[in-house]
C-alpha cells in the first residue's frame, strides 16, 4: 500500500515538470506579446471624415460607419495656430489649393449695392398756417396720391374766428381808415387765406368757422402726422409730400474703393424687380462724410420716375467701369470662393507646408470683385497656397481640433 502512494507521488510530481516544460515557453511569449501591446498602446485610430474621433484601436466609425485609419502624429512644425488634416480627409473632400500671385490690373468692373430713396430736395411738408381743431381729415393714409391746391383738412380755428370780426369791422371804416382795412386784410393772407377767400367773407358779412386747408404740392403721402380731431399749433406738420416723379439711388461705397468713385461718372443699374431691364444714370453726389460704423461713404444717383419704377425701398445694383491709373500696378488677385465672411473680417486658408497638409487661418483685406475674383491688399504674400475649393471643410476641421476658425477668432486649446 505504501508503495502505491509512493508511486503516485512520483507520477504527480513527473506531470507537473511535462507541463511546465511543455507550457512555460508559451507563457514567457504570452508576456512578450503583452509587453509589445504597452509599448505600442499610444497608437490611436481616428475617422477621416471625424477626426474628432479618437480610440485606441481599430474598427468602424460611430458617426459614419467608415472603417478607422491609424491617426498621425503632430509633427514638431506644426505650431498653435496651425492644424493637420488627412490626405484622405482632403480627397474625399476634394479640397483644391493654388498658388497666389501678383497680377496687373486692367480696367475693372466695381458693383455696388444700394436702395431706392425718396428724393429729399423735392420732398415737402403740408404744415397748418393757424392754430386750432382738426375737424376734418381728407386724407386717411399714407400712400395717396394728392394735386395742389386739393382740400385735405378743415380746421376750427378761434384766432381765425377773432380775425374774420376784425376783417367785418374794418370794411367799416375801410373810407376813414383805408390803413387799418389793408393790415387786417393782409394778416388773413399771411394765414394763407386766399383773395378769393378774403373777399367771400367781406361779401358774406358771415364769420367762417372752419376753414380748409389746401396741399401746396403735388405728390404722395409719405407721412401721416395728425389725426382727425387733434390740436394744433401755428406752423405745426400735418402731412409729408414726396414727389415720386425722380428718386435716388443710394450705393454704400467701401473706404478702400473711393479712389474709383468720382462725381459724374456713369453707372448702370439693375433692379430685382424688373431684371431684364438696364438703367445708365451718372453719379450726381458723393457723401463727403465717411460713416465709422460701416466704413462706407453713401453715393448718389438721381434716377427719372415718372412711370413710376422705382419704389423707395426697393433694393438696386449698381455697375462701374473703373479705370486702372497705373497699369503697371501689380496686385494679388485670389477667386472669390477662397474668402470666408464673418462680418467685418474676411479669412483664407493657407497651406503653410509643401508636402504635408498643414493649414492655418488668416485674416486679409480684399478690394473689388471682377469676374468672380478679389484684389487682396493685405494678409497675403506671393508663393504661398491658399484653399479655393472646400475652403468651409477645412473650417470645420480647424473648430473640431479647437484652432482658429470663422466662429473663433482664438485657439481653444
Amino acid at each position: 500500500m505504501k508503495k502505491n502512494i509512493i508511486y503516485i507521488g512520483v507520477a504527480v510530481l513527473a506531470g507537473l515538470f511535462a507541463g511546465y516544460l511543455i507550457f512555460g515557453d508559451k507563457t514567457s511569449g504570452l508576456k512578450e506579446h503583452n509587453h509589445l501591446e504597452e509599448v505600442n498602446s499610444d497608437q490611436k485610430w481616428t475617422c477621416s471624415m471625424h477626426p474628432q474621433i479618437m480610440q485606441l484601436e481599430p474598427g468602424d466609425c460611430p458617426i459614419c460607419g467608415m472603417d478607422l485609419t491609424r491617426a498621425q502624429n503632430e509633427d514638431d512644425y506644426v505650431s498653435s495656430d496651425q492644424f493637420k488634416m488627412t490626405k484622405n480627409a482632403m480627397a474625399l473632400a476634394n479640397i483644391q489649393t493654388m498658388i497666389v500671385s501678383q497680377d496687373s490690373i486692367e480696367d475693372n468692373v466695381l458693383t455696388l449695392s444700394g436702395k431706392i430713396k425718396e428724393n429729399e430736395e423735392a420732398n415737402a411738408v403740408q404744415s397748418g398756417y393757424f392754430s386750432g381743431r382738426i375737424e376734418r381729415l381728407y386724407i386717411n393714409s399714407v400712400g395717396e396720391t394728392v394735386s395742389q391746391g386739393q382740400l385735405m383738412a378743415t380746421i376750427y380755428s378761434p384766432e381765425l374766428v377773432a380775425a374774420q370780426q376784425e376783417l367785418l369791422t374794418a370794411v367799416t371804416l375801410r373810407t376813414s381808415q383805408p390803413q387799418l382795412y389793408e393790415a387786417v386784410r393782409n394778416k388773413l393772407k399771411l394765414w394763407k387765406l386766399s383773395e378769393k377767400q378774403i373777399n367771400q367773407i367781406e361779401a358774406s358779412e358771415k364769420i367762417k368757422e372752419n376753414f380748409p386747408i389746401y396741399a401746396s404740392v403735388s405728390g404722395t403721402v409719405s407721412k401721416k402726422l395728425v389725426e382727425q380731431g387733434d390740436y394744433i399749433k401755428q406752423g405745426q406738420p400735418l402731412f409729408s409730400i414726396s414727389d415720386l416723379s425722380t428718386v435716388w439711388a443710394v450705393f454704400d461705397v467701401y473706404e478702400n474703393q473711393l479712389a474709383l468713385i468720382r462725381k459724374g461718372q456713369k453707372i448702370n443699374i439693375a433692379t430685382n424687380a424688373y431684371p431684364d431691364t438696364k438703367y445708365d444714370a451718372k453719379i450726381v453726389f458723393i457723401d463727403p462724410v465717411l460713416d465709422e460704423n460701416t466704413r462706407t461713404v453713401e453715393v448718389r444717383v438721381e434716377l427719372n420716375n415718372k412711370e413710376k419704377l422705382f419704389k423707395p425701398g426697393m433694393f438696386v445694383s449698381g455697375t462701374v467701369i473703373t479705370k486702372n491709373i497705373n497699369k503697371e500696378q501689380k496686385n494679388i488677385v485670389i477667386p472669390a470662393s477662397a474668402v470666408l465672411w464673418t462680418g467685418k473680417r474676411s479669412l483664407v486658408y493657407v497651406k503653410t507646408h509643401k508636402s504635408e497638409p498643414i493649414f492655418e487661418m488668416r485674416e486679409v483685406t480684399i478690394g473689388d470683385q471682377n469676374n468672380k475674383m478679389y484684389t487682396v491688399y493685405s494678409g497675403l504674400q506671393p508663393g504661398e497656397a491658399i484653399v479655393t475649393h472646400g475652403t468651409f471643410t477645412v473650417d470645420a476641421a480647424a473648430q473640431l481640433q479647437g484652432k482658429r476658425s470663422m466662429m473663433n477668432n482664438e485657439t481653444v486649446n
